[in-house]
């Protein structure tokens, strides 16, 4: 069981961030070009959020079955992770949890908003620096 999590969340990950990047650039070049916010733009934003929700969910129920999440640090404690360790079980979880609440707070933040150009910007901003986050603890070594 532990094998298919941890292979569905590496290969989930791939389409997560496709369709995350795609939101981003959809919403970039939305702002520049002043066009109008559709349903179309509105889909790929929610495409990207669902996509980055499933992500989290598989990623929680790995962490608590993994050797690498919550038992690592049972077993270890907190001084003798090694850097890699570390990543597993505590920076790549918990960054991430932050980006997907940024992702989270800008697909609701939208709603409120009339103007296209507001919407594009608020998708842009909190999708964009979510997409930052996650980038920045892909645990690059295990996943190439």
């Amino acid at each position: 069981m532990y094998e298919f999590i941890q292979k569905f969340h590496s290969g989930w990950a791939y389409l997560a961030l496709l369709v995350l990047v795609v939101a981003v650039v959809n919403s970039l070049i939305g702002l520049s070009s002043k066009k109008e916010f559709t349903s179309k733009d509105r889909k790929i934003a929610l495409f990207a959020l669902i996509a980055i929700h499933i992500q989290l969910l598989v990623g929680i129920i790995l962490y608590f079955i993994s050797p690498n999440g919550l038992n690592m640090i049972k077993a270890v404690g907190m001084g003798g992770l090694t850097t890699e360790s570390r990543l597993l079980a505590l920076e790549h979880p918990l960054i991430n949890i932050i980006a997907i609440v940024l992702i989270t707070i800008g697909w609701s933040k939208h709603k409120k908003l009339v103007s296209g150009e507001s919407k594009f910007k608020t998708f842009s901003i909190f999708y964009g620096l979510g997409l930052v986050l996650i980038l920045s603890r892909i645990p690059w070594k295990i996943w190439f």
